[in-house]
């Protein structure tokens, strides 16, 4: 790095402090409105966003299918020839679950103990406001970079629906870009360059009605389905063996990131205590670790279903694990900054729930995901530390500005 280059870093830097309260602010007017999803409606975030792009001399588009669920375009065009960059974040939220257990207000900010509180600070308001604060840094010193940087602030992510980023790229292919940087945390600021993948697994088991002092053992549907589900629950127990490409990354918390996990999400049977249920019907969530894959599950799955006659298994939606190169410029450039900026090292891990990276890895894109996710999930009381949020401002721009830097070779 020469000194110039430093000296712009410095530079920047000093920028985004200046903006801290400016920064607070647009969290605050995020949390306000509401994005919960389902059933996903951002549109009101998106003019939040919008308006704030527009004021920092930026030209906004849209790019939608659904009016409701919009995505929202910004390019930075630098000065010089280089790559493109792709900052990502969505604007939908997760439900707060129980409503009467927060202490503090779903749908208004709260700042106290060095916390911003409030209804997907964590998940993933907080790092939206991150993105949109550097993007706007980044266009004030867009003579000192090469090439460009997109925001994607996108819709539907958190129930992997097909409004967001999997139309934008579609409609956008341009936006697929040569590097991403997703603001979704693997939490306790960890920097995640792999991430798990996901099978959805549809279970119906038909098996005869009638009333219920006639069943008998293993026979009804609940019944057989109760046993399928014993035996899917046991994949609980299994640790996948990191791939050789992976080696050194940390499996996170409780060793979760190579740990396959299955869950029942839904059940459905019979609307009455005292008869046999027809059908019975369960909705499966598995998250697949790196070293497994989703068509070695599936066939498990299957040979398992064959053993309970009239039980059948559907797959509505899957993906495999995926990752970025451990020595991509992307992983080696955002970790450098993390450390500076930080003061500590980052830990390389596998984040547990899906993000958008994938969309971009599917296309042969280096992607990976850092944010001010303090844990694994929003939930009661969802917070992000105000700390966090201003340093993930600061990591995202200078990290493309490094990248920018790469493009010309320096």
């Amino acid at each position: 790095m020469t000194g110039a280059d430093a000296s712009l870093e410095r530079e920047i830097l000093a920028e985004i402090d200046a903006r801290r309260e400016e920064l607070v602010d647009l969290c605050a007017m995020l949390v306000a409105a509401p994005s919960m999803n389902p059933p996903g409606i951002t549109a009101q975030v998106a003019e939040i966003v919008e308006a704030y792009l527009v004021g920092q001399a930026l030209e906004p588009e849209y790019v939608s299918i659904d009016p409701e669920a919009p995505n929202v375009v910004a390019t930075v065009k630098g000065a010089l020839p280089g790559p493109h960059g792709i900052f990502n974040a969505h604007m939908d939220t997760m439900q707060p679950g129980d409503v009467n257990a927060w202490t503090v207000p779903i749908l208004s900010l709260t700042r106290k103990h060095a916390r911003l509180y409030g209804l997907g600070m964590g998940n993933l308001k907080g790092g939206l406001a991150a993105m949109c604060i550097g993007t706007a840094v980044l266009n004030k010193f867009r003579h000192q970079l090469a090439g460009s940087v997109s925001l994607t602030a996108v819709s539907d992510e958190v129930m992997f629906g097909t409004r967001g980023t999997e139309y934008l790229l579609r409609a956008r292919p341009d936006l697929a870009g040569d590097y991403m940087i997703s603001a979704e945390g693997p939490g306790s600021m960890g920097f995640a360059i792999a991430e798990k993948g996901l099978l959805w697994v549809d279970v119906e088991v038909r098996a005869e009605g009638g009333h219920s002092s006639r069943a008998q053992t293993g026979k009804t549907s609940v019944a057989q389905l109760a046993a399928f589900i014993s035996r899917i629950d046991r994949f609980n127990d299994e640790v996948a063996d990191l791939p050789e490409e992976l080696s050194g990354v940390q499996a996170g918390e409780g060793g979760y990131g190579l740990r396959l996990s299955a869950n029942v999400g839904t059940l459905d049977a019979g609307p009455v205590r005292s008869l046999m249920a027809p059908t019975a019907r369960a909705g499966i969530d598995l998250r697949v670790p790196p070293g497994m894959t989703i068509e070695a599950l599936q066939q498990r799955i299957e040979v398992i279903a064959a053993d309970f006659p009239g039980l059948h298994v559907s797959f509505p939606k899957g993906w495999n694990p995926s990752w970025a190169p451990i020595d991509a410029p992307l992983v080696r450039e955002l970790a450098a900054v993390a450390a500076e900026t930080r003061g500590v090292g980052t830990v390389n891990v596998v984040r547990l729930p899906g993000s958008d990276a994938r969309h971009w890895r599917d296309r042969g894109v280096v992607a990976v995901c850092y944010g001010p996710q303090p844990a694994l999930s929003a939930g009661v009381d969802d917070y992000a530390n105000e700390q966090d949020v201003v340093d993930c401002a600061k990591i995202y721009v200078l990290s493309a500005l490094r990248m920018s830097r790469r493009g010309q070779g320096r």
